[in-house]
């Protein structure tokens, strides 16, 4: 039975949560668990209403970018939640978020060098060469073009948030995405 609902704001998020919540060796489903992308953060107020205290009366926890906190907290207020004036309120709430997003988290918590090994393993490392040598991108950090890369295609972002939580440590993981896995 459905007990808690995150809240994420799209598919690599969902993704990343599923896959550490499965090497962690969870299932959150028959936790009752559902992770819902809801297709940005703007449409918080739609599926915090439907899933909160004024829809179905599930708990909610989720996963946002820090620049989006104010629209966030926007949709939660109007679905009946008090979501504070703080970050720290948020968090109190169950709702963490990600410096700038959890691509530059997963870059970040995995390391460039894991995140090129990774690229490199999936046969993408010509595209990621391309890309840096683009006048653009000359003078960025290696961190930069890579959070770069993993958001220029379609469907790239949610195939790195699985790649990525594979391959990093577990004690590496960003603090976000452990906070809110721990708090589903």
């Amino acid at each position: 039975m459905l007990r808690t609902v995150v809240l994420v704001e799209g598919e690599s998020d969902r993704v990343a949560l599923e896959t550490l919540a499965a090497r962690r060796g969870r299932c959150l489903p028959a936790e009752g668990v559902a992770v819902v992308a809801m297709g940005g953060i703007t449409n918080t107020r739609a599926f915090a209403s439907r899933y909160g205290p004024r829809g179905a009366g599930m708990r909610l926890v989720g996963l946002y970018d820090v620049g989006e906190e104010d629209a966030l907290r926007r949709g939660l207020a109007a679905a009946g939640l008090d979501p504070g004036p703080t970050a720290d309120s948020l968090r109190a709430l169950g709702f963490f978020g990600c410096s700038a997003d959890l691509e530059d988290e997963l870059v970040r918590a995995a390391g460039p060098d894991t995140v090129e090994a990774v690229i490199e393993r999936v046969g993408e490392s010509r595209s990621l060469r391309l890309l840096a040598q683009m006048p653009a991108q000359r003078g960025w950090t290696r961190e930069a073009v890579l959070r770069r890369f993993l958001g220029c295609r379609s469907g790239r972002k949610a195939r790195y948030a699985a790649l990525l939580v594979e391959a990093m440590d577990l004690d590496r993981v960003p603090a976000s995405l452990a906070a809110v896995l721990d708090a589903a």
